[in-house]
């Protein structure tokens, strides 16, 4: 899954397709499900960017009060999911972040770890978007982001992580009438040099704190962590840095 992730940026420019698209908004540092963010969609055959609430909800429900259950789909269901289906054929978004948290189960508690890409510039996380309207005629849209098995650097510290498109991936993903076969082979994790992490304090794990401090790198001496492709133990360097 992926629970949290940032903007810390404040603001980020992004080509589709030779279409620029540009942000500027408050610097995020905790962003939470339930909460409104940046996503970027096509309109009228130019990207644009919205704020959606994180956790989507689907045009069917009664009522919006599950769509924090479903921040995230998983990218081996997601075009047959009920939740997600109609969604994944016409309504596929991408959400810009600079880094995001995951938890690593150590003992009877959980260390925060935030992945960021190694130059620290954005990446683009594979979404979904949807409106529901409410029985008095208000729209509301949410999104949500699509995960799937992680790369050696994340399978490190959790079992799934966001897919991350690049390039010409993120044309083909926000493309109206794309094969179903070639938006599936898009789900897939990013290559190893492309994302790297380091150790956060805990207070990430509450949405209330929202500030520079969640950023900010651990420097405990001599924490190690080990991948799961089988590789010796990796000293965690002072600076908390995975790989």
């Amino acid at each position: 899954m992926c629970g949290r992730y940032t903007l810390a940026k404040g603001e980020g420019k992004w080509e589709f397709a030779h279409l620029r698209v540009e942000w500027k908004g408050p610097r995020r540092f905790n962003i939470a499900p339930s909460q409104f963010a940046p996503i970027i969609r096509m309109e009228h055959e130019a990207p644009v960017v919205r704020m959606l609430r994180w956790g989507l909800v689907p045009s069917w429900a009664k009522d919006a009060a599950g769509g924090a259950r479903l921040a995230n789909a998983r990218g081996e269901t997601v075009a047959s999911k009920p939740s997600f289906r109609a969604a994944f054929r016409s309504r596929r978004c991408v959400v810009p972040a600079d880094g995001y948290y995951e938890w690593q189960a150590r003992g009877r508690g959980k260390q925060p770890w935030r992945f960021v890409r190694p130059d620290g510039d954005f990446f683009l996380m594979a979404g979904l978007w949807e409106t529901w309207t409410d029985p008095g005629g208000s729209e509301l849209e949410t999104f949500s982001l699509i995960t799937t098995t992680p790369n050696s650097v994340a399978a490190a510290v959790h079992d799934r992580m966001p897919v991350i498109l690049d390039g010409p991936d993120v044309d083909v993903w926000l493309i109206g009438g794309t094969a179903p076969e070639a938006l599936q082979a898009l789900i897939r994790s990013c290559p190893e040099d492309r994302l790297m992490a380091y150790r956060v304090d805990a207070r990430v794990g509450s949405p209330s704190n929202d500030d520079p401090g969640c950023i900010e790198p651990l420097t405990e001496v001599g924490v190690t962590a080990r991948p799961a492709s089988g590789k010796k133990e990796s000293p965690v360097s002072r600076q908390g840095e995975l790989f």
